[in-house]
């Protein structure tokens, strides 16, 4: 649980911050979205892609596009003035945290394969 809630705070904190900076998005709505985006992504990313192929590059674009449909579904459906460079630049920041998550992630497995060895 303790990596899942790293991950949620980076999230919540990065994706809301600057979710509040480049759009009209409430906190609510900013708070709602990165936890969405963290949650989903956990999920999709990091237990089914990430664990299946072992390969960090895979998961962090699959992440990214994530991040990227995401955030263009929530800015289409509420109306939030996100321009497309604007979801651009939070998925780049949203990479380069999975990309670094997921060397975490992995590294914490090889040395788990290792003990049990």
């Amino acid at each position: 649980m303790g990596k899942f809630a790293v991950k949620l705070v980076a999230h919540l904190v990065v994706i809301t911050a600057m979710l509040l900076v480049l759009s009209t998005a409430t906190i609510w709505g900013a708070l709602a979205t990165a936890l969405a985006i963290g949650v989903i992504s956990y999920l999709v990313g990091d237990l089914l892609i990430l664990r299946a192929s072992q390969n960090n590059i895979v998961s962090t674009l699959c992440d990214a596009v994530l991040v990227f449909l995401m955030l263009w579904a929530v800015r289409a459906s509420n109306l939030w003035s996100l321009s497309y460079t604007d979801m651009l630049v939070i998925t780049i920041v949203a990479g380069i945290f999975e990309y670094f998550y997921h060397m975490w992630l992995l590294s914490d497995d090889r040395s788990a394969r290792r003990q049990r060895a």
